[in-house]
């Protein structure tokens, strides 16, 4: 049951994030992309940049906020999957981006959305 709730909370938090992002005029070009490597929760267009962006979601920040969550390691292993994302598609774009969204969710249903820009 644990699992599932999490799986949920996560979903809900990488929509409330893709909703966010768009209406900062981001356009998404693909959702949940997976690979032997992992999976990339979601991938965005900003202009001439393409965007890599993990999206961590939280009920509290009882362990730490959900930023936190991504460290130096998690952000190697962006990069590496972008690479992937990018070779799997043919694509060569004029820039390249690893974003991180945070959602914490609050009291009843209200989220904190909190948008890091560049982070590797």
């Amino acid at each position: 049951m644990t699992g599932e709730r999490n799986r949920s909370l996560g979903q809900y938090g990488e929509g409330l994030a893709a909703r966010r992002l768009v209406e900062a005029g981001m356009t998404v070009v693909d959702r949940n992309w997976r690979c032997d490597a992992g999976e990339l929760d979601l991938v965005l267009r900003d202009g001439d940049v393409l965007v890599f962006c993990e999206v961590k979601t939280r009920r509290s920040a009882a362990y730490g906020h959900p930023l936190e969550a991504v460290d130096a390691t998690k952000a190697q292993r962006l990069r590496r999957l972008a690479a992937r994302w990018l070779e799997a598609h043919d694509v060569r774009p004029v820039g390249v981006r690893i974003d991180v969204v945070g959602v914490l969710m609050r009291d009843r249903g209200v989220a904190d959305v909190e948008h890091v820009r560049g982070i590797g």
